[in-house]
């Protein structure tokens, strides 16, 4: 059983549609998954509500929550809340924000921003995280991401060692590009060792953790069939 909150479609740099996005995830066993292209100001408003159709439509029919949200990216760190509360109010169930990831060249203060801002869930791939960046993700409420990426995971395990002293929790998310990306439970099981999870961590990071998030989730009817 895997739960993802982190993926993306045609509607930014993914190759595949929604439903295909979709489907592709019932297939390897998911329970959740979060479809959260790239946005700024500008493609917002349009991305989520093309995305939230298909998500609605999808949970309708097949064995999955399909949860439409976005990933704010390479936004001036001060208008992270702003373009945070857009999101919402386009209909963006969850939101996560595109972390200062070591292999891009994201806004120093991006972090900062995400971790201390109530309409964010979630900080992607965060790079070398700071203590007090790791705080106020605990104090917030803010999950703080496990990369199965490429690159975005070389700051995992100092992301472990810092949840293990500040108590924010974690999510193991794959940033699905392309359909050879998305999880296995087994494959997420190995990404979370090699991040420095302990066996007895591994049912919070895959299994408690996300089972929360979905629960605050502002889901209506149609995504809840």
């Amino acid at each position: 059983m895997v739960h993802d909150f982190h993926s993306h479609t045609f509607h930014s740099d993914g190759v595949l549609s929604p439903v295909e996005l979709i489907r592709r995830a019932v297939t390897r066993g998911y329970k959740t998954i979060a479809l959260t292209d790239h946005v700024g100001i500008g493609n917002c408003e349009d991305v989520v509500r093309q995305v939230a159709r298909d998500c609605e439509h999808c949970n309708r029919y097949w064995d999955i929550l399909a949860v439409p949200g976005v990933e704010i990216t390479h936004v001036p760190a001060r208008a992270i809340a702003e373009v945070a509360r857009e999101a919402r109010a386009a209909g963006a169930r969850i939101v996560g924000v595109h972390g200062e990831t070591l292999v891009e060249p994201v806004e120093p203060g991006t972090n900062l921003a995400a971790v201390k801002c109530r309409d964010v869930d979630f900080l992607a791939h965060p790079g070398i995280l700071s203590e007090e960046e790791a705080r106020l993700a605990a104090q917030n409420g803010v999950f703080i991401e496990v990369s199965a990426r490429k690159g975005h995971c070389l700051g995992n395990g100092r992301t472990v060692v810092l949840a293990r002293q500040y108590g924010f929790r974690l999510l193991l998310n794959s940033d699905a590009h392309e359909p050879g990306d998305l999880l296995t439970a087994e494959f997420q099981r190995q990404v979370a060792i090699g991040a420095g999870l302990r066996e007895e961590e591994l049912a919070a990071v895959l299994e408690e953790n996300p089972l929360q998030l979905i629960g605050r989730l502002r889901l209506g009817a149609g995504q809840l069939a």
